[in-house]
């Protein structure tokens, strides 16, 4: 498996393992120390083990470890290792942020489904999400500019250093771009729709001529073809006539009498 993973990705590497369960036992010291291995594993860098747990009503709770050689026996030395927990970070791209969002908005549903949402759709949430983080910054630096919650030096360092990266631009500008971003997405929508539709009249065209067509091209055909056996026949007919005035079999006649 990790030689058919690595000739389809020669550019990965095997960095360890996971599992859905936080339990530890001689199972999971066997395949830790199978990963670890120079034949098959990360030798010479240790194999991260992951630990994710995935009970129903609990948050998730993901842990990873490091291993090391334990002093047993040789028989158990390959089911034997000790696990050391390592400190970890989940980091994730915009892309990768989009699916989990997806994803996450099905545990609100019944059926526990999540449709694919549009552009426009996509834009509307990212919209209301960045409109609720302002007001509730904005909620924030208000009470504490009352006195009613206590101010939080890190926390005001940060929202500075994020109004600090924000451009400096004239909201009628932003309007502007935004009302132009729309159109251009629209243009796009509509395009996409009008292919779609066109492909959908091509085919359905395509089936109802093969359909109602089908029969008359048959007959059609098979008319022809008895016109070709017609015309054969009378070709072999005139062949026959012609073939006897040329090369088929003569009638022997009777000699003459010599005149006196």
């Amino acid at each position: 498996m990790l030689a058919l993973q690595l000739k389809a990705n020669p550019r990965e590497v095997l960095l360890g393992w996971y599992t859905t369960s936080l339990a530890l036992n001689n199972f999971s010291a066997l395949i830790q120390n199978f990963f670890a291995s120079p034949e098959t594993g990360t030798f010479p860098h240790p194999a991260v083990h992951l630990t994710i747990s995935t009970e129903a009503g609990k948050d998730i709770e993901a842990k990873a470890y490091i291993s090391a050689p334990v002093g047993v026996n040789a028989e158990r030395a390959a089911e034997s290792c000790l696990f050391i927990p390592v400190p970890y970070e989940i980091r994730y791209g915009e892309a990768e942020k989009s699916g989990l969002e997806l994803i996450s908005g099905a545990k609100d549903s019944e059926s526990r489904a999540a449709p694919v949402v549009s552009d426009i759709e996509g834009l509307e949430r990212a919209v209301d999400q960045t409109v609720d983080l302002l007001e509730r910054v904005s909620d924030y630096v208000n009470s504490v500019l009352d006195e009613e919650r206590e101010p939080s030096n890190a926390l005001g360092q940060f929202l500075m250093n994020a109004l600090s990266l924000s451009p400096k631009v004239d909201p009628q500008d932003i309007e502007r771009d935004f009302n132009n971003h729309i159109q251009d997405v629209l243009v796009v929508s509509y395009l996409a729709n009008t292919i779609r539709t066109q492909i959908e009249l091509s085919q359905r065209l395509a089936t109802a001529t093969l359909t109602m067509g089908g029969s008359d091209a048959v007959a059609a055909t098979g008319g022809e073809s008895g016109g070709g056996g017609e015309k054969s026949q009378r070709g072999g007919r005139s062949g026959n006539k012609r073939g006897g005035r040329g090369g088929g079999e003569r009638q022997q006649r009777e000699p003459r009498e010599p005149n006196e």
